[in-house]
């Protein structure tokens, strides 16, 4: 079967569109993408490449504290130890309160982390995640 350059277009959105589905984030990757510029001052997308945080890249449900050659906090490791995993949702929860979910993750009133930035628009969150669910690759 021939298929035109437009449906073969709306074919691979429907396959992005299901990919990042399955990663549980339902959001916009346009506006996901313009998000993560906020996040782009502290973290990289390509693998291996640290800044002030670790690089994300493949993040979506890789274990807690675990990028090589970054240097986490206690709190992450422990949270990585734990089971942590950056699961489409627990990113999503994360980014609202940083330190308020890894307090409650851990069960430590005095879990930190140096990171500062929280969205508290969920929207934004999921487009934000879902930015970062697309650039999985398997």
């Amino acid at each position: 079967m021939r298929m035109n350059k437009k449906t073969l277009g709306v074919v691979a959105a429907l396959g992005l569109c299901f990919s990042v589905s399955q990663a549980g984030a339902a959001g916009d990757l346009v506006k996901g993408k313009k998000g993560f510029k906020k996040c782009a001052a502290c973290h990289s997308l390509e693998e291996g490449k640290k800044k002030v945080g670790p690089s994300l890249y493949q993040i979506i449900d890789s274990k807690a504290g675990t990028v090589p050659g970054f240097k986490y906090s206690k709190s992450y490791v422990q949270a990585g130890e734990k089971g942590l995993a950056w699961t489409a949702e627990n990113l999503i929860s994360y980014l609202e309160n940083p330190k308020k979910f890894m307090r409650a993750y851990l069960d430590d009133k005095k879990a930190k982390t140096k990171m500062v930035m929280k969205f508290k628009k969920l929207k934004q969150r999921e487009d934000i995640v879902a930015y970062l669910a697309s650039l999985q690759s398997e």
